[in-house]
């Protein structure tokens, strides 16, 4: 059966931003962190530990950025763009074979793997959404009975799906509704971030010299 195609000046929405909150609090406080420990030594540090502390602060405040604050998933109606620590990946919906959550949340296209580094999979909340869908089940008829034939209250329904099960559920009704868009089509692109990788690489350079040579 072929799909007819939409027009090509079809209305592309807004992105629909992904990102753990948790993630970005934790990236905040570790770079406060930073600054001040490294701050404290270049001001007090006396021979070459004022270098030393920039050489590690250059080496790990990209990689604070990497892991923690920079990770987000943007989606529209044509594609989904990851960012992850070291690398962009773009996907046109046309392109994603399956989105799917196991322990991480992943998506598959042209036969790669592509982990959505801003979507954590969190078991215990899962194990918690399943209890409360147990919950919902149990109270399905409004109310019950006690044994001895007072009336209860209808159990919780408590949440229906995890937060990354939610996403995961989303993306993949974007992937299906817009895999046939004239906007959609095209391969899968990956762009690796030297803003990211080249500062690391140089402050890890930098700090084994120092250490070296002290």
């Amino acid at each position: 059966m072929s799909s007819q195609q939409p027009p090509a000046d079809e209305p592309v929405y807004d992105d629909r931003v992904y990102r753990s909150s948790s993630a970005v609090v934790t990236g905040v406080l570790l770079l406060a962190l930073t600054a001040w420990l490294c701050g404290d030594a270049v001001v007090r540090g006396s021979g070459n530990t004022p270098w030393v502390a920039l050489a590690l602060a250059l080496c790990v405040v990209p990689l604070i950025v990497a892991f923690t604050i920079r990770p987000a998933v943007f989606a529209n109606d044509d594609r989904m763009r990851v960012r992850n620590p070291f690398r962009i990946v773009e996907l046109p919906w046309a392109a994603v074979d399956a989105v799917r959550a196991g322990y991480s949340a992943e998506v598959l296209a042209e036969g790669s793997k592509y982990q959505l580094w801003s979507v954590p999979v969190s078991l215990r909340e899962r194990k918690k959404a399943s209890r409360g869908r147990l919950s919902r089940r149990g109270g399905l008829t409004g109310r019950g009975m006690s044994s001895a034939g007072a009336e209860q209250p209808a159990a919780p329904a408590g949440p229906q799906r995890a937060g990354a099960d939610k996403v995961v559920d989303e993306l993949r009704e974007l992937a299906e509704r817009g895999a046939s868009r004239a906007g959609a089509q095209g391969s899968v692109r990956v762009q690796w971030s030297y803003e990211i990788i080249a500062p690391a690489a140089a402050g890890a350079l930098l700090l084994i010299v120092l250490l070296a040579t002290g």
